[in-house]
């Protein structure tokens, strides 16, 4: 899918050649920080996939971490029901503020909640290309499907264990562990967990 297929009737004439663009974080979900682009900015945002500002108090057009190298790395892009504001996914390399926090909101830039499985098995993924050595996860994919499932289902009694004792403490800890090692599995397969969440939405329609 085109990140900037939607944004092609944008109209620039409202604030005198300028649209707010509201920059959001693709994962977390969290608003980074807003800022404004006029035509150039946007075309160079496209041609980059880096977010590029046009800067009102430079008046020049202002590449998001084009100093710091805390760059905004676009996923999509989206216009507004008036078409006179933009609303862009990104995947920041870096805190966004100027000041050194995670958003210009001041809002910590992290995964919480049911989200954190999402930013989990980014983690494990990563652990999958760079295999460091003297990582569990890399051991995990070096032995292969049999090793994982094995584990996966390991801890699948373990966790029936701690539900079956009403030892509570123990049941949440297995529970993590089976759902750690479910990760492992599914990115061995190449599945995401959203993979899981889409099947469990399908059956839930």
């Amino acid at each position: 899918m085109n990140p900037f297929s939607e944004i092609e009737q944008i109209d620039f004439s409202k604030l005198n050649g300028l649209v707010p663009a509201v920059i959001q974080d693709n994962s977390t979900q969290k608003v980074l920080m807003v800022g404004f682009m006029n035509k150039e900015a946007l075309k160079k945002t496209q041609e980059t996939g880096k977010v590029t500002f046009f800067s009102r108090t430079k008046n020049r057009l202002w590449t998001k971490g084009e100093e710091s190298g805390n760059f905004l790395n676009v996923v999509s892009m989206l216009v507004d029901c008036d078409n006179d504001t933009l609303l862009i996914k990104a995947n920041p390399v870096g805190p966004v503020c100027h000041t050194g926090a995670d958003t210009c909101f001041f809002e910590t830039n992290k995964e919480s909640g049911i989200g954190f499985l999402s930013y989990l098995q980014d983690f494990i993924d990563k652990r999958k290309q760079e295999m460091p050595e003297g990582s569990y996860t890399t051991s995990l994919f070096k032995e292969g499907t049999s090793k994982i499932s094995q584990k996966v289902g390991e801890e699948a009694v373990e966790t029936i264990i701690g539900a079956m004792a009403n030892d509570d403490e123990n049941f949440i800890y297995e529970a993590g562990d089976l759902v750690y090692h479910l990760i492992v599995l599914l990115s061995h397969k190449g599945y995401r967990i959203d993979d899981v969440v889409k099947e469990l939405q399908k059956r839930h329609s």
